[in-house]
């Protein structure tokens, strides 16, 4: 992107604060506002530029707070309004913006549009969702009379039946989250009153759920059956990801939202499904849509029918995924870098090595690699700590209504939960005891189901923030609401906040290195070693000066195969993760014909050089 072009967003660093699990200041056991107030400080030292809030509002909670029942106000487990704006004030007195997530394809059913659409065909706000009748020679209510074949992505139907008006609604979602009608123009206009509301009270921008799904097709047709798995549904996605309206939708809202504001706001369009495309259109400046796009593609490199059924993780497909993107909003568009959310497990626990021996090691060669891709990086709570996945013995320990219903959906045969050939987890050991995979067509046991869930449920994410290795990792004086990482007692903010080799100290050099040198932000990117199985190398340049980072995504010494690694060997070393006085050359029981590279790295280490470009 031209320095013409270039905002200040490119060189921000965002952080993601899931509230209910960040800190807790009234000792209920639930984090809440004043609890990430009295963290600001934390976030400040880090570095980041923009804090973005899952969402606080009023919810039933029954998808953890992205069930909303009303778009203008806090939840009293989280605080007040006031508790609110006295959080904003203080994170714009840091320097900090904030962004709220926006979750505008869906409500609670408890929300008073919905249950005025509820209340009859005849009502005004009937139309404000999707309503419709069963299936043509069918009873309403009866087993497959839902108006169309669709798979929630919560298990089961996305139809509800309505025994009152002999209708069902729609749900992509869970059936308390019915998905808004945005065809009719009244729902569009209350969303962007909301949307002004918000900016008016300084809030700096939004991060939009599922914004995406916001068109469909108003035809709703059928979906095609057998490619959710075997559960008997059709996949609606065709119809409802990137609808036809999706384009107009985001112009529009830009338009009575957005324009004419002269504060420098921030817009990311959560995108399932999206492609490099589509992505260049939504984040092209010139079409005002949004700012950057969430993309999905490289955390279901892993995926198999399902997330449930992972695959074995393979660094080549890690790299063809992030260089189509790197390549495809090149000139235009710009990318989000994540490894982490609220809906993904530890990236550590996924793609590193959690092990006590090579986990800060990991952790730190993870965050390089993002971060020094060209676009905008955001961090999730408690990954500038290394924090691993949970420890879950049985399924009283999940909260996540999506894991609950496929464990339930699993032991009753039902959906895609019997294991298939060839998953990781047929084979996983449980307790000690091998866990024999189900056949094909045979049901799953307990342990398999449980083993899939600890390695990929959301509530990996979702364990409380670890602030010390006292009681309860100092997130809470009492019970969390979730159970808490064993692992506190050493992996926790207070051990690693001063500790210059720790994951949070790296983070820092790492977020510097973005602030301080414009060919992060704006350097072009070239992809090396595209083909190596553990070496992850790329080249950022901007102007004369060049940039190479390493990465090594295994346990074992290997060397870099680059035709000019023994001038690179030579090159200023901007960051790596390993002491600085350790040697950086080959291993010394290297055969001959490898130590001629003079480039190696050791277990999970990276590097980055910098020099400045030979000649052409």
């Amino acid at each position: 992107m031209s320095s013409s072009r270039a905002t200040w967003w490119q060189s921000a660093v965002v952080y993601q604060i899931y509230p209910r699990s960040f800190c807790d200041a009234n000792g209920d056991g639930i984090g809440d506002l004043p609890g990430i107030l009295a963290r600001l400080d934390y976030l400040r030292h880090l570095g980041v530029d923009v804090l973005w809030l899952s969402p606080m509002f009023p919810s039933p909670q029954d998808d953890a707070g992205y069930d909303i029942s009303n778009y203008t106000d806090v939840d009293p487990v989280f605080g007040s309004l006031a508790d609110f704006d006295l959080l904003l004030a203080e994170v714009h007195r840091r320097g900090m913006k904030l962004v709220l997530d926006l979750v505008v394809n869906h409500t609670s059913d408890e929300h008073p549009w919905f249950e005025a659409s509820r209340r009859g065909r005849h009502d005004p706000q009937r139309d404000w969702y999707w309503w419709r009748g069963p299936r043509a020679g069918m009873a309403a209510g009866a087993p497959g009379a839902e108006p169309t074949n669709w798979a929630s992505a919560f298990s089961g139907s996305a139809w509800q039946f309505d025994e009152a008006s002999g209708e069902y609604y729609l749900h992509l979602f869970s059936r308390k989250q019915p998905d808004l009608n945005w065809e009719n123009p009244q729902v569009r206009s209350a969303v962007y009153r909301m949307m002004r509301w918000w900016l008016d009270r300084g809030v700096d921008g939004f991060r939009m759920d599922v914004i995406n799904m916001i068109s469909k097709d108003p035809r709703l047709p059928d979906g095609i059956v057998g490619s959710v798995g075997s559960s008997g549904f059709g996949d609606g996605s065709p119809f409802y990801i990137c609808g036809p309206r999706i384009h107009e939708f985001l112009q529009e809202m830009y338009a009575q939202v957005f324009a004419g504001r002269d504060a420098q706001l921030l817009t990311v369009g959560e995108m399932p499904g999206v492609t490099v495309e589509q992505a260049r259109l939504f984040t092209d400046p010139d079409r005002h849509e949004v700012d950057m796009v969430f993309q999905f593609e490289h955390v279901q490199i892993d995926h198999g029918i399902d997330k449930f059924h992972p695959t074995a993780f393979r660094l080549v497909d890690l790299k063809a995924s992030f260089g189509r993107w790197q390549a495809g909003l090149a000139e235009v568009g710009w990318n989000s870098l994540y490894w982490n959310n609220h809906d993904q497990p530890r990236v550590v626990s996924r793609f590193g090595d959690d092990s006590d021996r090579y986990r800060v090691r990991s952790a730190t060669l993870l965050g390089t690699v993002l971060h020094l891709h060209r676009g905008t990086p955001y961090v999730y709570q408690g990954e500038e700590l290394g924090m691993t996945n949970g420890v879950f013995g049985t399924i009283a320990d999940f909260r996540d209504i999506e894991s609950l219903n496929y464990y339930a959906a699993a032991l009753a045969g039902e959906g895609s939960g019997a294991p298939q050939p060839g998953d990781p987890l047929a084979d996983e050991t449980a307790g000690g005891t091998a866990v024999t995979a189900a056949g094909p067509g045979r049901q799953p046991d307990d342990s398999t189901v449980l083993a899939a869930l600890r390695r990929m449920s959301r509530d990996n994410a979702r364990t409380p923030m670890q602030w010390t290795a006292g009681p309860h990792a100092g997130f809470s004086s009492a019970e969390p609401w979730i159970g808490v990482n064993p692992n506190h007692r050493t992996v926790n903010a207070e051990a690693e906040y001063a500790d210059p080799d720790s994951v949070y100290s790296h983070y820092r050099r790492l977020i510097a290195l973005r602030h301080s040198h414009p060919v992060v932000a704006r350097g072009s990117f070239t992809m090396l070693l595209p083909d190596h199985e553990q070496v992850y190398a790329f080249l950022r340049q901007l102007d004369a000066e060049q940039w190479l980072v390493l990465g090594n995504f295994s346990a074992a010494d290997v060397a870099v195969p680059l035709p000019d690694a023994a001038d690179w060997a030579s090159a200023e070393l901007l960051l790596g993760n390993y002491p600085t006085g350790e040697a950086i050359g080959s291993p010394p029981d290297a055969p001959a014909p490898a130590r001629s590279a003079e480039l190696w790295l050791r277990a999970w280490e990276c590097r980055v050089y910098r020099r400045t470009a030979p000649p052409a």
